[in-house]
Order: C-alpha cells, then sequence, then structure tokens
C-alpha cells in the first residue's frame, strides 16, 4: 500500500504502509504523480486520502477491501459525493443512490480516500488527465466500470469517522454539463437542461452551450488476471430454486438438466402451484424417478412466483442457492464453472446470460462487470446474504420483484456481478393451462395508471429524488411516442392524471 496525501488537488507527500513518509519527488499534478507511483511500485495498491484523514486509515483493512487487482473503491467522509444529485435526472441507474453504511456499488468516487491496484492504473491508456482530482476520478470509474473495472463506495477505509469532515466539494453546473456531454450519449445533456429548467427552476444555457463543444471521454485497459484472495466458498454446496406452475414437460427437462451436472446441486426445491382447490400434484415423476439429489416438493394453491420463491428460500440448506426456473435449458458444466467464477472473483451474488435461442447480447455486455440488473431466474446467491432478504409481496403479479429483490441485496452491502459466458438458456414456455387471471384493484378503474403501479413503487422505495423526477419527464415523452393522442395539452392532461393514479396506487401497494 502506497498513500498519496493530497489537499486541494496538489500533492503533498507520500506514504508507506505504516504511514511513514517515503521519499518520492511529487509532480504538480495528482495525477501524473498518482501514475508515477504506480510505474514505480507495480506491485502496490496506490491509495489517495486528503491530509485531514491520514491518522483515520484503516490499515488493517485495506486487503480486504482490494482482494483482486480490478477493484477501484473510495469513500465521501461527509457522505456526498463530487457530481451533484442533479445527474440522477439523466442517470437512472442503481449506482447512483449510495447506501454510505455498507459496501455500495457506484461510480461516483471520491477524494477523500480511496485507492486501485498500481496494475490496473499500469493497464490504462486513453484516460486524460484534467485538472480537478474529483473529476478525474469520477470519469475514469465511469467508463471503466462497464468493462470490468469493479467500483465501490467502502466505509471500511476509515477506523472511525472524523468528527468533522471537509466539505465534499461539487462540481459546478458548468462541470455537471460537462460529465454530461463526455460520459452519456448526446442526447442526456439536453434532457438535463430540460429537467434542471422544469424541477430547479434554473436556466443553464451557457453551461449547456459550453458542453456542446467537449469531446466524449474514453478509457481502454488491458484486462487483469484475476485471482480474489477473499473466500467466500466454505462448501460447494447449492440448493436449486424452482417455482413452478402448470409447465410439467419442461420442468421434468430441467430436473435432468441439474442431474447431470458435473457438480450436482444438494437440494432442489420445487413449489408447485395450482389454484383449484381439489387440485393435487401432478409431478410423479418427482418421486417416481430417481434423482441424485434430495426434492424437497412443496403443494400450494397460493399461485404467484414472489410467494412461491419465498416458501423455497425458507427451505434452503446449503451454503449457496440458485435462483431457477421452470423453463431454463443450460449445459452440464454451469454449477461447477458458477463456483469457479465465485471463488475467482470473490463474489457473493451472480447472474448469469439469461436469453431466449437465437438472442445474442449487445457487443458493450460481453464484459463481466457490475451490473445493475438482477433476474430471479437465473442468479446464484450466499445464502447468508439473505437473512432478511424476501422477494416482495406487493408486487406480487407485477412488474419489478427483481429489481426490488436486486436493490435489497445492494443495500444490505452485496454487489451483482455479470458473467456473460456462464449461459442460460429461457425458453419462454406458455403460461400453464390452469392459471388464473389475477387482477390488480386498479384494472377495474376507468381511467387506468400509467405507469404501472408496481413500476411506480419499486422507483418510489429506491430512486433519489432526482432519479424520480427524471424517471417522470422521460416518462412523459416515451409515451407520448406510443400513444395516439398527439395533441400536446391534452396529452399533457391526461399524462399528469395517469401519473397521479399510478402514485395513488403505488402508496396503496406500499400499505400491503
Amino acid at each position: 500500500m502506497i498513500v498519496l496525501v493530497h489537499e486541494n488537488n496538489r500533492p503533498l507527500q507520500v506514504l508507506d504502509a505504516s504511514l511513514n513518509e517515503l521519499k518520492f519527488s511529487v509532480e504538480p499534478s495528482i495525477m501524473e504523480t498518482m501514475f508515477a507511483l504506480a510505474k514505480t511500485f507495480p506491485d502496490d495498491i496506490i491509495m489517495w486520502c486528503y491530509k485531514t484523514y491520514v491518522k483515520y486509515i484503516n490499515t488493517s483493512e485495506i486487503s480486504n477491501i482490494f482482494y483482486h487487482k480490478q477493484i477501484m473503491a473510495s469513500f465521501s467522509v461527509c457522505k456526498t459525493s463530487y457530481i451533484p444529485k442533479a445527474i440522477g435526472f439523466i442517470d437512472q441507474s442503481v449506482f447512483v443512490n449510495v447506501k454510505y453504511d455498507v459496501r455500495y456499488p457506484t461510480w461516483l468516487m471520491s477524494s477523500d480516500i480511496g485507492g486501485v491496484s498500481a496494475e490496473f492504473l499500469n493497464a490504462t491508456n486513453g484516460i486524460k488527465s484534467c485538472q480537478n482530482f474529483d473529476y478525474f476520478l469520477n470519469s475514469l470509474a465511469k467508463l471503466a466500470m462497464p468493462k470490468g473495472l469493479f467500483c465501490y463506495s467502502e466505509p471500511k477505509f476509515l477506523k472511525e469517522l472524523p468528527g468533522h469532515g471537509i466539505q465534499t466539494k461539487k462540481a459546478s453546473t458548468g462541470e455537471l454539463f460537462q460529465f454530461a456531454k463526455q460520459h452519456y450519449k448526446w442526447v442526456w445533456t439536453y434532457m438535463l437542461l430540460l429537467c434542471q429548467i422544469i424541477y430547479h427552476k434554473r436556466i443553464t444555457f451557457f453551461s449547456f452551450v459550453r458542453s456542446l463543444f467537449y469531446k466524449k471521454r474514453s478509457v481502454t485497459f488491458q484486462s487483469l488476471e484475476i485471482q480474489s484472495s477473499k473466500v467466500v466458498v466454505n462448501k460447494k454446496e447449492i440448493d436449486v430454486v424452482i417455482p413452478t406452475i402448470g409447465r410439467k414437460q419442461y420442468l421434468y427437462d430441467v430436473l435432468k438438466d441439474l442431474a447431470v451436472q458435473t457438480l450436482l446441486p444438494k437440494n432442489v426445491i420445487v413449489v408447485e402451484q395450482n389454484p383449484s382447490e381439489k387440485s393435487v400434484s401432478e409431478l410423479n415423476f418427482l418421486t417416481e424417478d430417481d434423482w441424485p439429489f434430495k426434492i424437497k416438493h412443496v403443494f400450494t394453491h397460493q399461485t404467484g412466483a414472489c410467494n412461491a420463491r419465498n416458501i423455497a428460500l425458507d427451505l434452503v440448506e446449503s451454503e449457496w442457492v440458485f435462483l431457477n426456473d421452470d423453463d431454463n435449458r443450460f449445459e452440464v458444466h454451469l454449477l461447477k464453472s458458477v463456483f469457479e467464477k465465485i471463488e475467482q472473483y470473490g463474489v457473493d451474488v451472480l447472474t448469469t446470460e439469461y436469453l431466449q435461442k437465437g438472442e445474442t447480447l449487445p457487443r458493450q455486455y460481453n464484459y463481466t462487470h457490475q451490473t445493475g440488473i438482477f433476474g430471479s431466474g437465473c442468479s446464484v446467491v450466499k445464502t447468508e446474504s439473505l437473512k432478511d432478504i424476501r422477494f416482495n409481496m406487493a408486487l406480487e403479479f407485477g412488474y419489478g420483484e427483481d429489481t426490488d429483490f436486486g436493490r435489497q441485496l445492494r443495500n444490505s452491502g452485496n454487489d451483482v456481478i455479470f458473467f456473460p459466458d456462464l449461459k442460460i438458456v429461457h425458453l419462454k414456455a406458455p403460461m400453464g393451462g390452469f392459471r388464473t387471471k389475477f387482477f390488480h384493484p386498479w384494472e377495474k378503474e376507468k381511467e387506468q395508471p400509467k405507469p404501472s403501479p408496481t413500476v411506480m413503487y419499486v422507483r418510489k422505495k429506491f430512486y433519489t429524488d432526482e432519479q424520480f423526477l427524471g424517471f417522470k419527464c422521460i416518462s412523459f415523452f416515451r409515451y407520448y411516442s406510443q400513444q395516439k393522442n398527439k395533441n400536446p395539452f391534452s396529452y399533457f392532461s391526461k399524462f399528469i392524471r395517469d401519473w397521479k393514479l399510478s402514485i395513488f396506487w403505488a402508496d396503496k401497494l406500499e400499505q400491503h
């Protein structure tokens, strides 16, 4: 560990792992000094720390924070970000609403304290230096995160929080627009301008116009050989959770795929649903066939995937759980490969490629990276991470239960990593023949809410204020292009009525 101490974008001194001063000629630029340190100490973690916080550095935790070479982490002592919250107007991702009391995935970096491996810095090309260190850190993380750099807010950098933190510098309005232009598609700069006018009552034309002259920033880096030092697997034991309703043959095929795995599951938990009170199980093969794992079978008349998965999660015994579906297919080495990735990257939650036959991933997703999605039919989770987490019954038969579940995981200190080379085929089987149509109470009303109240519920629960208002603005334009009424005035009136109805019913769901 090498610590670069700085103040107001100026490097002051360099410290070793014992926080003793090293003789090192610092450059005028803190970024240049950081890259020079990486070349001089290629096997170390290069940390930065504002001079006030040096005495609070928790040196004993550094190796635990950087458990593989492709991690960048920081912490804002005042628990605010350099990039203003207004970025939420155009960024709807999970990475913006940071929970500072846990390790949280985010590209929002702080110059207060943080670090990255020298090996990563030495493998990096194309990232331009800039006068503002905070801007540089946020830019590097924003550009490199989708390509496989793991970025976090990490409270364990400090032994304790200082009584009085130095107020985090905020990007100016001009820098905010510059950041938007350099790191997002051009159209989002216009959306940011519109939201600033509508919601902040600020006319920011000068900053907007000036931003149009900035070019996109980019970064490339050679992927490092990763082997996590964090031990996350004590037993290679995994239970599989499968909710099912009316898909007997599809479920049988899933069980056959599990039965030939080179690393077999310990338990397969099947929750079968049939709403008919006089019905009995149709899954005779669960007991008549011989299976190389224990099958726990629950039959219930209560339908709903959220309820079924929650029932199954309560029956999990193994250290790991595979959230599966009844219309998936996968190769014989899937579970073995899953554990190889878990141990290689030191992850507690992973999700796989989950496409239908003939589909392919867009090129930008062909990296192992932190993802904002979570799939309840294609994810593996460490069981202890699920201690206080279940599928939200308020979202049963609606949309957003996977998003809600993933957000719960992240807010409790877990990250979700996407592995494109782990593949599950989703057959998208037709619904079982004895399913009954569930009607939400708002579906009986003459005026229909828009967006769906379940979607609105999730947005209200997890979005920042700015993200929520940005969602409203984006929805306004998206829905306008989808409906026949092109009169902007009557459309606006209807949009507001539908939006208020959606909020009304979302609030009802919250009281569920």
